[in-house]
């Protein structure tokens, strides 16, 4: 779990997994330099949890990439990903657990959980795309389980094998935030199953209720910056995915601009982005981790 300056929040996600009908086995929490008193709480009121104090916000890629190689080094096999503001109903492990030992072979090495928002509505940010192209014989396995095969999703939670993550290599932390898990969950299932259990069901207590097309202001250069990454120096997608892919991104940039009362500021996003994203690709997990006191290999950049 990704903790930065939510530490109410971050209670009552930590307390929604010591509830669940499948006790987990360890909690990491990474604190990405929170101010707000987050890990005196977490030391406070749950001493059993691993928590992990970083020297500065990597952002929730540098985060998760953390905390995915501090759950490896820990013997984990199997770890569940998500926000410090996610409550996990509980038997939310427990159902994607269900499905992943009900399912065909090979089995699935990522499963999502229905996303909800406070009032109970599907949370429109945290969707998984359904795999295009998919075979009825796919399809029909992933339906007899009751989920749907999925080709990318959110890090709200999302049981992922370790074993695969060890092949594709962590999230790239140089992310900092906005499609670091599209990037990531792609790269995984571009060759493995994924699969989507609405079973599983956890509240995502977001300020508003809105899509990833809602005005982002500055931020847009990290959605810009990252899609050019993800699209040309990932090979999480295949040539007809990115254009799939591609174009559904500028319908929805452009959503954004005809929508947005800033579009200044949106149009500096897109020219830093595009810049960015075009001279340099990005660093590698280890260097930019080290930089927060992290320690770790990612095993994509291993020899």
């Amino acid at each position: 779990m990704v903790a930065y300056n939510r530490r109410e929040l971050l209670r009552a996600a930590i307390q929604s997994l010591l509830a669940q009908s499948r006790p987990v086995d360890q909690i990491h929490v990474i604190d990405n330099a929170s101010t707000d008193g987050t890990s005196t709480m977490v030391r406070d009121e749950f001493p059993d949890v691993q928590l992990h104090l970083l020297d500065e916000n990597t952002g929730g890629a540098g985060g998760f990439a953390a905390g995915l190689a501090f759950a490896t080094a820990a013997g984990a096999d199997l770890v569940w990903l998500m926000d410090d503001d996610t409550v996990a109903t509980d038997e939310a492990l427990q159902k994607l657990l269900d499905a992943r030992d009900a399912s065909r072979a090979p089995l699935p090495v990522l499963l999502a959980s229905r996303v909800v928002w406070t009032d109970g509505r599907d949370h429109p940010m945290n969707t998984p795309r359904v795999r295009p192209g998919v075979s009825t014989g796919e399809r029909q396995a992933a339906t007899e389980v009751g989920c749907l095969p999925i080709r990318s999703a959110s890090f709200v939670s999302v049981l992922v094998d370790v074993e695969a993550v060890r092949q594709v290599g962590l999230p790239k932390a140089d992310f900092f935030l906005w499609n670091d898990d599209f990037e990531f969950t792609s790269r995984l299932l571009r060759r493995n199953r994924g699969l989507y259990c609405p079973s599983s069901i956890v509240v995502h207590h977001t300020r508003t209720f809105g899509s990833v097309d809602a005005d982002p202001g500055e931020r847009f250069y990290y959605e810009v910056r990252n899609k050019v990454w993800t699209f040309f120096r990932s090979d999480g997608l295949s040539p007809s995915e990115k254009v799939l892919y591609g174009g559904s991104t500028l319908r929805r940039w452009a959503r954004t601009f005809a929508a947005s009362e800033h579009r200044g500021v949106l149009w500096s996003g897109l020219r830093r982005g595009l810049k960015e994203g075009v001279t340099r690709a990005p660093r590698p997990s280890s260097v930019v981790l080290s930089e927060a006191g992290v320690d770790v290999v990612d095993p994509s950049e291993a020899p």
